[in-house]
């Protein structure tokens, strides 16, 4: 039986803007279907460029990029891009900021609304459809826009430290509802994080990154079934995991610092 096509497949990846130096050198990384990849790193090292890059928001400069298949540009329709920053429109109430997506691609006004209202049941926020964003806390914010990302039913999805500006408690609520609605929609994901311990609670990969130029220095696998619980974290092998890619974030910090 021959192997199924990779989710998104870097070979050899070069990155730079005009005559500049390497943003990225030589990227190799091949995602299968359901997988969850953490890409973790010191700032600069090219983890969001790469997300960029599997959007089809940036084009490669030299080697190979596929994404479902295809070039990430035709594959546009079939993924979905979740940034630090919720990016609502504060004219718009939360279920017509979930439409928006819908709205753009012309499907019929009756229909998107239903949409929406069942992504944000889905992401608790029922009694917050007709809520303006100036009325919505962080973590609501993010909720919101992670049920627009999923109105499109995406195959791959790409989160772009959607977290990052988040109290822990918050923050590790939302990382269980993530995975949570990763166990409905099977959806496979390309994830940019500062948070060790959020690389390795959400993740089956982790991929650890180095700068100047940007390049994969390791990879640790996280082999924890799903789904996964708050008490994973309690776990010594949880911690275990998490010293492992805090080791190797520790050697690449010292190449950049000798």
């Amino acid at each position: 039986m021959e192997p199924a096509e990779p989710i998104v497949k870097f070979t050899s990846l070069k990155k730079r803007y005009g005559t500049g130096p390497l943003i990225l050198d030589d990227i190799n990384l091949a995602v299968a279907s359901g997988n969850f990849v953490s890409l973790i790193g010191p700032s600069g090292c090219g983890k969001s460029t790469i997300l960029k890059l599997v959007s089809g928001l940036s084009p490669g400069t030299e080697g190979g990029l596929t994404v479902l298949g295809t070039t990430p540009k035709q594959a546009r329709d079939r993924q979905a891009f979740i940034f630090q920053d919720a990016t609502l429109l504060p004219w718009h109430t939360a279920q017509r900021n979930v439409e928006l997506p819908l709205r753009l691609r012309g499907v019929a006004a009756g229909a998107r609304a239903a949409k929406a209202q069942e992504m944000l049941a889905l992401v608790g926020l029922e009694a917050a459809m007709e809520y303006y964003p100036r009325q919505l806390s962080g973590g609501m914010k993010m909720r919101v826009s992670i049920a627009r990302a999923l109105t499109l039913s995406p195959q791959l999805l790409l989160l772009d430290e959607p977290f990052g500006a988040l109290d822990e408690m918050t923050r590790n609520r939302l990382n269980e509802e993530l995975l949570a609605l990763r166990e409905r929609s099977r959806f496979t994901a390309l994830f940019v994080t500062h948070s060790v311990s959020e690389a390795v609670f959400l993740s089956n990969r982790v991929l650890v990154m180095a700068a100047n130029p940007g390049r994969f220095h390791a990879e640790v696998k996280v082999d924890f079934p799903y789904p996964r619980t708050p008490a994973l974290r309690e776990r010594p092998e949880f911690q275990a995991k998490v010293n492992e890619v805090s080791r190797l974030l520790h050697e690449v910090e010292a190449t950049i610092n000798a």
